[in-house]
């Protein structure tokens, strides 16, 4: 649901484990980084306060630290909520192989596992000599999907756990949207509306239809993420 990504009343956050990975994916300077981190808190707020690590972030810190999240207003940068989502730093896409291969060894997993920037954690060069394959990237980014898929898969044989990545695209939709498909249930885009807003919508569900309908309405003004509205029907 988009409803997901932002500050309102949320229903059964984790009691599903239908799309247990999503992709979110959006034009460069869209709010990715602030939704991201919207999906991780709420996913703290609606967690037992005695589970454990509610929610972790993983993400490039020197990346992080010049393009901060902003909060959806109301929320207190000092709120204890926040020592809930543990953050995890990596460079590249080692750093994501090297944490999910330990996956399986957690004693309680956490309940959504969030990626900022998964696509761009990827160097192209690096992944060609690796591969020795002018394709390296795409087969890397293969590969850590099915190990990505394989660890959220386990965890969610005893818990509800959910793995969300996110993108940038440059046009309509994902670049690698062919490979995207094969490891992710659930796919949301981002696009501009004309008049200085923009609009996210799921553009592929395999659970539910009625999901695709629904557009999210936002800004990101005054270093806040504002939701403007959410609408049920094609915009």
């Amino acid at each position: 649901m988009v409803e997901r990504f932002f500050s309102v009343r949320q229903i059964d956050f984790h009691r599903s484990h239908s799309d247990p990975i999503l992709l979110l994916s959006g034009p460069p300077s869209s709010g990715k980084t602030s939704l991201l981190f919207q999906f991780a808190l709420n996913s703290a707020l609606n967690s037992d306060s005695t589970s454990g690590t509610k929610a972790v972030f993983i993400c490039n810190r020197r990346r992080l630290e010049s393009k901060p999240p902003f909060l959806s207003q109301g929320i207190d940068p000092s709120s204890d909520i926040l020592e809930r989502i543990q953050m995890k730093y990596v460079d590249n896409d080692e750093g994501i192989k090297k944490y999910f291969a330990a996956f399986h060894l957690h004693d309680k997993f956490p309940h959504t596992v969030v990626i900022d920037d998964f696509g761009d954690l990827f160097d192209e060069r690096n992944c060609q000599e690796r591969y020795n394959n002018p394709r390296g990237r795409d087969l890397a980014m293969v590969r850590i999907l099915a190990l990505c898929q394989s660890a959220i898969t386990h965890a969610n044989e005893k818990a509800p756990c959910k793995l969300l990545l996110s993108d940038t695209h440059h046009g309509d939709s994902p670049r690698l949207l062919f490979i995207y498909k094969r490891w992710i249930s659930s796919i949301y885009t981002i696009k501009g509306d004309g008049s200085g807003s923009l609009l996210l919508k799921n553009i592929y569900s395999g659970s539910s239809l009625s999901e695709r309908m629904r557009t999210a309405k936002y800004s990101v003004a005054l270093q806040y993420l504002v939701l403007e509205g959410i609408t049920d029907g094609e915009s």
